[in-house]
């Protein structure tokens, strides 16, 4: 990016002789500095010095600079100060009378912005507070991607988010004209770049060395510290493998752990430090304070004289006191003067006392001198100590001293703090008070050990001399209750070599080892898994752990099933078990009702140490529990030794996978399903057997008596092997109980429940027959299954009526305006008749001729055979005959005996101009359907009509565009509804 300021010597990098030539030949250019041409990406940089005059630009340099992009326009506009939303401002600095108040507010947004973003990693602040771009560091992780190939006219990425410089020349980079279009590449060459985009990415992430370069396979070390993200991909992008990838860099800000992530103690208590110390005028004056030159004393004279005196030490240590004449006061104690000053007013000034007490205190000037972060020359309060001026300093650097820190006075040692007893124990003792021309010196830490695992407060920590480990561990706040006193390490550097030392502090002699500097000392955590314990979890009130004793039986850790939630499986509890020496995972079973029946018994099964028993219920699935406990098991199956899993299906509670127990037989595995459902055939099951003969796999299908089981005949209880499936069978004819409703004129309508292969005709014998109310001609049977078909068929035909009315929409629009205003018409009509058949709802509606049925005999032509969820509405006698559709007035009327169809019609005002009178149809009562005629000599018009009947008119659909769909469409939206009103007048 360009960065100009007019009136300045400015340096510009510029790529290709054409925009070079165009600055010469204009009067900008003042002088032209040429340096050692730098590659980068294949692009040569050229560096020169030119002058831009604040006077309006000539026409030259207005060609230069409508020849930058937009973004180096902006960045010249904004540093002349003509920017969007900059102004022209005065500089506070020049103004002396604001310069404190301009240093301390930009001290305070400084410090605001340093705590805004001191838990960001890598930010940082340049020196007018503006937050810079996060840059790399040594041992930082950084992920590449790199892919193939590198987009065309790509350009190697600008170094950006360089820190404002206060000089008047800075470096820009002028945009080169577009590059040439890649060469094609050879497969050969393609090979390579693949091969070596697959070596990039296995190696991912990347940390970076201590000192901050990047180690790729094949490639020279690459030096990124204090590098942007975008700085360092460039960097890398720029090295000629990579000319035709795209690479980009990104910084993980991984959090370090274990020994790498501890950091020295006791530092971090000058993060916090104030920004400024003023003189402490409101604490007590300690009775050691050394009086000098400017102290001041305050006198309350009392008695026969009543006044304030205000005394001032001057240069020569004394006080000129008004009546008393000069004192000396210098170099003593501040209890000695006040004692000194009240026994001379006593004597000398009869009739008057005093009270003396110190008022302001002298400013002191120290040196804070060695390992400080700002080392030098301070002012401080006569009553400061050795940390507050360590605190005016800014504390120490990270490799000062804090248990060594010397007070020199006149160059002889006088003081030693070891802020270690601050932080730890909070003595205060050696935090000497300062006296002027003191000298505090921060020697280099000497000895350091790291404690990392689990101890209370992880740490790299300063030794003094030798100390033992169990010394160094209390250092580090003593062990946690995990820690596992038997596996600590000590990693020592012992010359060319690295070695590791095991300690075990339960050992008096380990616990004394001298830990040596450089040490690292680790503590391990001791294993979640119980040593000598009984876990019970599951399906009880309070999962908890036993204590494990020789002898322990299930019984004594489950002594009632009180303990267990309702609807426990109390005859199959799962017993995880580890077997010594290997932990090898074993699986058994347990009847806990058994075992509280017969305490001892072998029923009540001995537990060993690590023991987990899991209790089930019956509605919750248990492959939670077992999955995990079955590939265990596959794990350690070996050739020899199979995956021991049995499985169980068909009608049981539980179905599914299960672990094989030693000497498991049916019953068992019956017991770990839960048992058989009420739908199980109890007589007999099938046990399908897999086993390897002569290198292939065998089935063997045996037949199990479950009757003979449940007498207690053990020669039918089968041993199971590994792989054996046992299947329940249902038994015949067992399904759900089906269920028939009947409503409306029944002697006992309700719902019952039918026998396969019921009709109709036997169910209402059931119910008693019909009342003498009944109107059989207007019955409605219903089905379910009808009702999802007709919903499926309702919803495909909604879905391509959706379609015509599209392609109707498309052709209008191509029309004239006479087509084009019947094609609107069409479409209108087509969305109202779309919006009815989303509404509308299938009935399921079933046409049956009732009267007949009653008539004929059980299992007739006419009869229906029941299914469940099947539904008879019998209505009342009916007196009304309805008329819908394209008429004046859609109404009913009351039947009267030779009125036919037209002449309903006609008390309904008649047929509408849209109304097809060819179509015309009559749905009778029992909800078939007469269709209008086309013989001339008979017209429909004459239909017979009945009670209970419906007239349908329909909508001319041939007037409209042609699109047949629509006269389907109308007839079922209005069938549908006159079974809906005849089912929902119920």
């Amino acid at each position: 990016m360009l960065a100009l300021e007019f009136a300045s010597i400015l340096r510009i990098e510029v790529e290709g002789s054409e925009f070079l030539s165009m600055l010469k030949k204009s009067k900008a250019v003042t002088k032209v500095s040429w340096w050692q041409p730098l590659m980068l990406g294949g692009m040569i940089a050229l560096g020169f010095t030119f002058r831009l005059w604040a006077q309006t630009p000539t026409a030259d340099q207005l060609k230069i600079f409508n020849n930058l992009d937009p973004a180096t326009q902006q960045t010249i506009l904004q540093n002349m100060g003509q920017g969007n939303g900059s102004a022209s401002t005065t500089n506070s600095s020049n103004n002396p009378n604001n310069s404190n108040t301009n240093d301390n507010a930009d001290s305070a947004r400084r410090r605001k912005l340093k705590n805004q973003f001191n838990n960001q990693k890598n930010a940082q602040l340049d020196d007018q507070g503006n937050l810079l771009p996060s840059v790399l560091k040594g041992e930082d992780t950084v992920l590449i991607n790199i892919d193939f190939p590198r987009p065309k006219n790509a350009v190697v990425p600008a170094t950006q988010g360089q820190p404002p410089q206060q000089v008047v020349s800075q470096t820009v980079a002028v945009p080169a004209p577009a590059p040439e279009p890649d060469k094609p590449l050879s497969e050969m060459e393609k090979k390579k770049l693949n091969e070596l985009i697959t070596l990039i990415r296995s190696k991912n992430p990347y940390t970076l060395t201590r000192d901050g370069s990047l180690l790729l396979p094949g490639f020279a070390s690459m030096p990124l510290a204090g590098l942007s993200v975008e700085q360092a991909t460039a960097r890398v992008s720029a090295e000629p493998a990579f000319l035709q990838l795209q690479l980009t860099l990104s910084l993980l800000p991984l959090d370090k752990s274990g020994v790498a992530a501890l950091k020295p103690f006791g530092y971090d208590l000058f993060d916090n430090a104030p920004s400024t110390f003023a003189p402490v005028t409101d604490v007590p004056v300690p009775a050691d304070y050394v009086v000098g030159p400017g102290d001041t004393f305050n006198i309350q004279l009392y008695g026969n004289q009543n006044r304030n005196v205000k005394l001032i030490v001057g240069r020569d240590g004394r006080i000129s006191f008004p009546e008393l004449g000069p004192i000396s006061v210098g170099g003593q104690t501040f209890t000695a003067v006040q004692a000194e000053l009240e026994s001379r007013v006593s004597r000398q000034m009869i009739g008057v006392k005093a009270s003396v007490t110190m008022g302001e205190t002298r400013s002191i000037r120290v040196f804070v001198l060695g390992e400080a972060n700002l080392p030098g020359s301070y002012t401080v309060s006569g009553l400061s100590t050795i940390t507050a001026a360590l605190f005016a300093s800014g504390g120490v650097t990270p490799i000062a001293s804090l248990r060594n820190i010397q007070l020199k006075r006149q160059g002889t040692l006088v003081r030693t703090l070891d802020l270690y007893d601050m932080l730890l124990n909070g003595d205060t003792s050696n935090d000497a008070k300062l006296l002027p021309g003191d000298v505090i010196f921060i020697p280099p830490v000497e000895a350091t050990v790291a404690v990392a695992g689990e101890v209370r407060r992880p740490a790299i920590y300063e030794v003094k001399g030798n100390q033992s480990a169990a010394e160094i561990i209390a250092l580090a706040g003593g062990l946690t209750a995990d820690a596992d006193v038997n596996k600590v390490s000590v990693t020592r550097i012992d010359g060319a070599h690295r070695n590791v030392i095991n300690v075990r502090l339960s050992d008096d002699s380990d616990r004394s080892l001298s830990i040596h500097n450089g040490d690292v000392l680790n503590i391990a955590r001791m294993p979640p898994t119980l040593d000598s314990g009984v876990t019970i979890e599951g399906h009880l009130y309070a999962a908890h752990a036993v204590a494990w004793r020789d002898g322990l039986r299930l019984s004594d850790v489950i002594t009632s099933v009180d303990d267990l939630k309702p609807n426990a499986d109390i005859h199959y509890l799962l017993i995880r078990r580890e077997l010594p020496p290997d932990r090898t995972v074993a699986v058994l079973s347990a009847d806990l009702a058994k075992a509280l029946a017969n305490p001892g018994s072998s029923a009540d099964v001995v537990l060993m140490p690590r023991d987990r028993i899991t209790v089930f219920d019956f509605e919750t699935d248990r492959s939670h529990v077992i999955k995990p406990i079955l590939d265990e098991l596959r794990l350690q199956s070996r050739i020899a030794r199979p995956t021991e899993v049995v499985t169980i299906s068909g009608r049981i509670k539980v179905p599914g996978d299960y672990p094989l127990e030693p000497n498991m037989k049916v019953s068992d595995l019956l017991r770990a399903g839960g048992n058989l459902q009420d739908a199980a055939y109890a007589n007999s099951a099938e046990l399908v057997r897999y086993q390897e003969h002569n290198g292939k796999r065998t089935t063997e299908l045996i037949n199990v008596d479950l009757a003979a089981i449940a007498r207690g005949d053990a020669n039918a209880d089968i041993a199971l092997q590994s792989s054996d499936l046992l299947s329940i069978k249902e038994l015949p004819q067992w399904e759900t109980q089906d269920a028939v409703t009947l409503q409306g004129e029944v002697r006992f309508p309700g719902k019952y429940a039918i026998q396969r292969g019921e009709t109709l005709k036997m169910l209402i014998n059931r119910a008693g027959g019909l009342t003498e109310q009944a109107f059989a001609e207007g019955s409605v049977f219903t089905r379910d299954d009808l009702r999802e078909r007709e919903q499926q068929q309702l919803d495909l035909l909604a879905t391509r009526m959706q379609s015509d009315l599209t392609s109707l929409a498309l052709q209008g629009s191509q029309l004239n305006s006479a087509q084009g205003g019947q094609a609107s018409q069409a479409l209108s009509i087509g969305q109202s008749l779309l919006t009815q058949l989303k509404t509308t709802r299938a009935v399921g509606r079933l046409v049956i001729d009732l009267d007949r049925v009653i008539k004929n005999p059980p299992g007739s032509e006419d009869d229906v055979i029941l299914r469940n969820g099947d539904a008879l509405i019998v209505p009342k006698q009916r007196q009304e005959v309805t008329v819908l559709g394209e008429v004046q007035t859609t109404t009913s009327h009351l039947y009267h005996d030779g009125l036919s169809r037209d002449d309903y019609i006609a008390q309904s005002g008649g047929v509408t101009r849209k109304a097809d009178k060819k179509q015309i149809y009559v749905v009778r009562a029992n909800g078939s359907v007469i269709a209008n005629t086309s013989h001339r000599w008979f017209s429909g018009g004459g239909t017979r009509m009945k009670p209970g009947d419906t007239i349908v008119v329909p909508l001319d659909t041939e007037r409209m565009p042609a699109l047949p769909l629509w006269q389907a469409v109308t007839q079922i939206i209005y069938n549908v509804a006159i079974a809906a009103a005849a089912v929902n007048s119920f």
